[in-house]
């Protein structure tokens, strides 16, 4: 079977993995660059942010993170010699209001990776001695880790062009969806140019909405502008993500830490702004005081595809028998990208879904 994928972020290489892995051919399409929009901004925690405040349907998919990118990493680096840097430094949440909660998360969802233990300040300072002596007790998550997210994105694209059975087209926009009785006979790109195959995904992130007039069916997907910092301090420096009142520091192995982030309903738009970098600035001194003494090397912006309770649309397009949907992860694009692509192929190939595809359904799109 030949499969169309519209949109080269982690979801639609995810999906393309998966679907090779078949022993599918695929297409890929991408108006601009492979993973350089959403994917490539992000963090790369890879479990949600604070799960207890996420429908359980993003955290269904998000446990399966860490294993899957670990199984992944182990086949493809090898090949393409890029290591996904699976990094795990654990998490230190501050927000207060959090602590009986987020303490017995694990238990209560039987999610073993969400462990928490309620630490003190002589217990803090062995597990990260660069916090902020204001801060007298933290919930610690020793099993959290985070990916290094543009060398995930990076070794996908290398191990996909190894692949005679994939094609990636760039800076090719799809601009028509060309259907016929209830099927997608072909998309039409923006030169013009005709491409068919046996089935289309469209996986486009915040940009999924475009076709929503096509298809005749109101797509709730918007982008959400996510803004991001980059600091480099020395190799291995800080010893654990940090987080509080959702803005976080990220450690790198080679020393770079991302923090981030904001949520700012601006469109498509990309430009910084200069307010919110000092709000991130100020909540990762409050945290990290020493990081003050490092220089910035870097500063992003991102468009985060949001949908409703963030839980993304997975599944057979409605009225469509050969067009199928995989967007709208909002936050959560690299912690659900690994599940959510395994979990859209075995619907499209007729095989046991690994968890209950009702919740992801496009058919919510009719509701």
């Amino acid at each position: 079977m030949h499969i169309a994928i519209i949109g080269a972020g982690i979801s639609g290489l995810m999906t393309a993995l998966e679907l090779i892995e078949q022993g599918c051919s695929v297409t890929i399409f991408d108006q601009q660059q492979v993973g350089k929009a959403a994917s490539w901004a992000g963090g790369g925690i890879l479990s949600p942010m604070y799960p207890w405040r996420y429908d359980p349907a993003v955290n269904a998919l998000a446990k399966y993170a860490k294993p899957l990118y670990q199984t992944w990493n182990e086949k493809l680096a090898p090949q393409t010699g890029i290591d996904f840097q699976i990094h795990e430094t654990g998490m230190l949440i501050f927000d207060e209001d959090d602590f009986d909660i987020g303490l017995n998360y694990a238990k209560q969802h039987h999610e073993p990776l969400q462990h928490a233990e309620y630490i003190q300040r002589e217990q803090l300072e062995q597990i990260n001695p660069f916090i902020h002596k204001k801060y007298t007790h933290a919930l610690y998550f020793p099993h959290l880790a985070n990916a290094r997210n543009p060398r995930v994105l990076q070794s996908i694209q290398r191990y996909l062009k190894q692949q005679p059975q994939v094609k990636i087209l760039e800076h090719c926009p799809i601009e028509k969806l060309n259907i016929q009785k209830q099927k997608l006979i072909s998309v039409t790109d923006l030169s013009g140019q005709t491409h068919h195959a046996d089935a289309f995904v469209i996986a486009a992130g915040a940009w999924s909405k475009h076709w929503e007039k096509q298809l005749n069916i109101h797509i709730p997907v918007e982008p959400i502008q996510g803004q991001m910092l980059l600091f480099k301090t020395p190799e291995n420096w800080l010893p654990t993500m940090c987080m509080n009142k959702v803005m976080y520091l990220i450690p790198r192995m080679d020393g770079h830490i991302v923090c981030g982030s904001s949520m700012r309903q601006v469109g498509f738009n990309l430009s910084l702004d200069e307010n919110i970098k000092n709000n991130i600035l100020d909540a990762c001194f409050d945290m990290v005081p020493e990081l003050a003494h490092f220089p910035i090397v870097q500063q992003w912006a991102g468009l985060r595809p949001s949908s409703p309770n963030g839980v993304p649309f997975i599944g057979q397009a409605p009225f469509i028998e050969n067009l199928w949907f995989n967007f709208g992860h909002f936050r959560n694009g690299l912690c659900m990208g690994a599940a959510s692509a395994k979990l859209l192929r075995q619907l499209m190939l007729n095989q046991t879904p690994l968890e209950n595809p009702d919740a992801y359904s496009p058919l919510r799109l009719m509701s």
